[in-house]
């Protein structure tokens, strides 16, 4: 097998494993919050505390996942062509 057959079935390979992680799963944990929902403080003490509310994910913990969101833009654009 020469090397730019593989490559090509190498990225096929991690391109379908990622349509089917967005199918099962779409939505994944925040990056900013690492899906906690909120940040963590510290007091004067040291001791942890909760922070504010993650904007990034209105303080569910979760996104939708890239795939995911390319895939719903593409579905919304096809239902208003199809109309």
């Amino acid at each position: 097998m020469t090397l730019p057959l593989l490559a090509i079935a190498c990225a096929t390979i991690i391109t379908m494993c990622y349509v089917g992680l967005c199918a099962a799963s779409p939505f994944g944990p925040c990056r900013r919050c690492r899906g906690m929902g909120h940040q963590l403080k510290t007091d004067r003490r040291g001791r942890l505390k909760r922070g504010k509310d993650c904007r990034h994910c209105k303080a569910t913990g979760r996104r939708i996942r890239i795939g995911r969101h390319l895939y719903n833009q593409w579905a919304a654009i096809h239902r208003e062509g199809t109309r």
